[in-house]
């Protein structure tokens, strides 16, 4: 028998549409939002009319001003054929971040051509009402998805330091670093720190360390304790035992990570060790005050392990206010309340869980949106997609979560879009925290998911 799940109720805010008519992309779509905050600015960029084949038109992007009560959009220029004067076919995989030392707000990006795949930085130093045409970082055949984070906290060594994050699929996923000193005008050599995966995720603690979680064999780390002029201590944080979500929907073990105001970080997972065989997924997180030693992972309770529901694409945020014991964490989420379904079958969800406590003991969820049926998403060469990743915010102490929505489309023309939660989530006032997110793990139900060796590409 299905679990019984309420239904969203909760006001949305649709923030942007795919304009484009362009033959290559699936129109209309939108999907894969990142985002971040600073002060009452919140950027949250995202793919635009995506291609089967990898990527969309152009990076879109959608902005407040006034911590989130109202919304412009608009799309990053000199990244595709369709948007500005670029030379690329495609561009996939972005990331937001702000340089406070600069004043300069930069989103990165991957833009594909047939012969020639970019790393690049686009850069707005009027708060995002303009962005410049892409700086290149790197190029190369095979460059997979990137990562941008800064060091933003005045007393650090390496205050102004902004580091982009890539992996190589053409050499067994083998993740590159690069090092701006200059607001994102230039860029450092790329160096490795010699481990392979996908799907880094760098964050800088107040004393400049940077750490960096990714999917490789299980979820690993290395880190930097000199502003990125060398790499390394790679540790494994866990292995992972990732449930094949059903449906063909495209879903990775990706992680999802975020540091709170005291330098503790967390990342979070999908994972199904907490359940018998191995039947559904569910988020799992782990902690580091260092990036060298990991707590063990935790389960996240969202509901009962022997419940039907599977939980994946995870995007997790923390207060940057908060921190330690007192940490505001807030995680949205897609889930399927039933994970024994098909392609015809399968009906998608999206959800949203809180802490108040560093994670020690967690809200009841909230349903965000859906029902969405899986044949109202567009196609890629792995799966019906609404993301690889996620995302979560905080302005004003609320939390805003990012995500795709698709409705019921028109003939052959989707109606899939970049959501925000309207009025944000007041953790203080969440109601029903129950449960631990300290229960031992149980033996896991499969070897972990190796990626050395099966390099894959996810853009």
């Amino acid at each position: 028998m299905g679990t019984t799940l309420p239904p969203a109720t909760i006001p949305l805010v649709r923030l942007s549409t795919d304009t484009f008519t362009n033959a290559t992309s699936q129109h209309a779509t939108e999907v894969e939002p990142d985002s971040y905050s600073w002060g009452q600015t919140i950027i949250t960029s995202f793919q635009v009319a995506r291609i089967s084949g990898g990527g969309g038109a152009d990076i879109g992007y959608a902005i407040s001003n006034d911590g989130g009560s109202t919304w412009q959009n608009g799309l990053l220029p000199g990244l595709t054929t369709f948007q500005g004067g670029g030379t690329n076919s495609a561009v996939s995989d972005t990331a937001v971040i702000y340089d406070a030392a600069h004043g300069v707000w930069l989103i990165s990006s991957l833009p594909i051509s047939a012969a020639n795949i970019q790393i690049v930085v686009s850069r707005s130093t009027d708060g995002g009402a303009a962005w410049s045409n892409p700086i290149v970082i790197a190029n190369g055949a095979h460059l997979d998805k990137d990562w941008i984070t800064c060091d933003n906290t005045p007393t650090s060594s390496f205050y102004g330091n902004c580091y982009v994050e890539w992996d190589d699929n053409g050499n067994g996923n083998l993740i590159w670093m690069s090092t701006s000193t200059d607001g994102g005008l230039t860029w450092s050599v790329p160096a490795t720190p010699g481990a392979h995966g996908l799907g880094g995720v760098p964050l800088v603690q107040p004393n400049g360390k940077v750490i960096v979680p990714f999917l490789g064999n299980g979820i690993q780390a290395f880190s930097s304790a000199n502003g990125g002029a060398t790499w390394s201590g790679l540790v494994t944080v866990a292995p992972v035992n990732d449930h094949q979500v059903a449906g063909g929907l495209r879903s990775d073990a990706l992680p999802s990570a975020a540091m709170d105001s005291g330098g503790n970080v967390d990342v979070v997972w999908q994972d199904c060790s907490f359940r018998a065989n191995c039947r559904s997924n569910d988020l799992v997180m782990s902690t580091s005050a260092d990036g060298a030693t990991w707590s063990a992972p935790a389960r996240i309770p969202m509901d009962a392990t022997n419940s039907t529901v599977d939980h994946f694409i995870p995007g997790l945020g923390i207060d940057p206010a908060t921190g330690g014991a007192t940490a505001h964490l807030g995680l949205t989420y897609y889930y399927y309340p039933q994970a024994n379904c098909t392609a015809s079958t399968c009906t998608l969800y999206v959800g949203f869980i809180s802490s108040v406590d560093g994670g020690a003991t967690w809200s009841s969820p909230t349903p965000l949106a859906g029902p969405t049926s899986l044949g109202w998403l567009p196609s890629t060469f792995s799966g019906q997609m609404v993301a690889d990743y996620i995302a979560t915010s905080f302005a004003n102490g609320k939390a805003y979560g990012f995500f795709a929505v698709a409705n019921v489309k028109s003939g052959n023309t989707f109606d899939e879009a970049i959501y925000a939660t309207q009025s944000g989530f007041d953790l203080l006032a969440a109601q029903g925290h129950y449960g631990s997110a300290g229960e031992k793990p149980q033996a896991f139900a499969k070897t972990s998911r190796p990626l050395i060796g099966t390099p894959k590409k996810i853009r």
